[in-house]
């Protein structure tokens, strides 16, 4: 028998009005603000064909000013870098109880952090390059910590992304060149072991690999240039591996992904040797969405369009700690107490 459908008398804008009023916030104070920017208007505009209700969210330091002015939902964060993916507005947001994209402040923290992100990458097993740390007060002691470490090198400042102040050294005068570049960006500088091999990058959703992508820059290394310009890099998807090694790239970034306790969506950089090697280089907890983004680039090989992978994402939003109503974008009103009513008990937030 055929089931009667009754005809809705709610409007098409109705029907948004009801749906959660997602901030997409963007920007931020750090190096990659620009490209933070065409990451949140990329995310903006796909939610926005969707019918989602969007706020565009220039992220300054007084963000959370701007969050009691304009209420939300649930925050879609589309930053990068400093202040964006390092777990600070994560745990800004965590504070305010609004849900949000992504890892939560400890994972973001430690992934942002190489040093962190490396210590607990060789407690679980996830082979990575032999490294050592320079803080800025001891570059003049360089050559006597880099001892018998070798050449080729390459430097990158400690918590930073976007191969932002990265580059190689092949002699001490280029180490020495280069650590100086990268101490503008931080404290502490990361020197590793420069691995020939090919770069390639895994997609996680969920904690589960949705393909890889493998990375060949026109230029010495897969620098800022090589990731933002038009026309700078070439790519392979699927990556071109035998099946086994494809396997084992892809099981290798679910490993990495759970050792830093990542959570919603992160592309995972690997280096894959001739031989039998594969290591991994950092977590990217909250990946470009940029036309030239390589998250979507693997994520549509995986059967999700652009709109599609943002809706995924911002369908795993979260926040551990209880939302106070005052923050909400459409407050509930509380009922009328009974008269002689006792007032019960907040339980503690867990």
């Amino acid at each position: 028998m055929k089931k009667q459908t009754q005809h809705s008398h709610v409007s098409g804008s109705d029907v948004a009005a009801t749906k959660p009023r997602v901030g997409v916030l963007m920007g931020g104070i750090g190096p990659e603000r620009e490209i933070s920017l065409k990451t949140g208007d990329a995310i903006a505009t796909a939610l926005e064909a969707r019918g989602h209700r969007v706020v565009r969210i220039d992220v300054d330091r007084r963000l959370d000013e701007t969050l009691r002015k304009t209420p939300i939902d649930v925050a879609f964060l589309a930053l990068h870098g400093t202040y964006g993916e390092d777990g600070c507005v994560q745990g800004m947001l965590e504070t305010m109880g609004i849900p949000y994209t992504g890892s939560g402040v400890l994972a973001s923290a430690l992934a942002m952090d190489k040093l962190k992100a490396k210590e607990l990458f060789r407690l679980y097993n996830v082979p990575t390059p032999p490294y050592y740390v320079v803080d800025k007060d001891d570059l003049g002691k360089l050559e006597e910590m880099h001892g018998s470490f070798g050449f080729p090198v390459f430097v990158k400042p400690r918590r930073s992304g976007s191969s932002v102040g990265a580059g190689r050294a092949t002699n001490m005068a280029e180490l020495a060149q280069r650590c100086e570049e990268a101490a503008k960006f931080d404290s502490s500088v990361l020197v590793e072991r420069f691995v020939v091999g090919r770069e390639v990058t895994v997609g996680v959703l969920d904690g589960r690999a949705l393909g890889a992508l493998e990375i060949v820059p026109r230029g010495e290394f897969y620098d800022y240039k090589s990731k933002y310009q038009k026309g700078q890099s070439d790519y392979h998807l699927p990556a071109r591996l035998a099946p086994t090694r494809y396997k084992g790239v892809m099981n290798l970034a679910e490993r990495a992904h759970k050792a830093l306790g990542c959570r919603g969506f992160t592309r995972v950089d690997l280096l894959v040797t001739e031989g039998e090697n594969e290591y991994v280089l950092e977590v990217n907890t909250l990946p470009g969405m940029t036309p030239l983004s390589l998250l979507p680039k693997i994520a549509q090989g995986a059967g999700y369009d652009f709109g599609d992978l943002c809706e995924q994402i911002l369908a795993r939003a979260t926040c551990t700690m209880p939302r106070t109503p005052e923050l909400s974008a459409e407050p509930r009103q509380e009922p009328a107490k009974k008269k002689g009513a006792r007032a019960e008990a907040v339980p503690p937030a867990e």
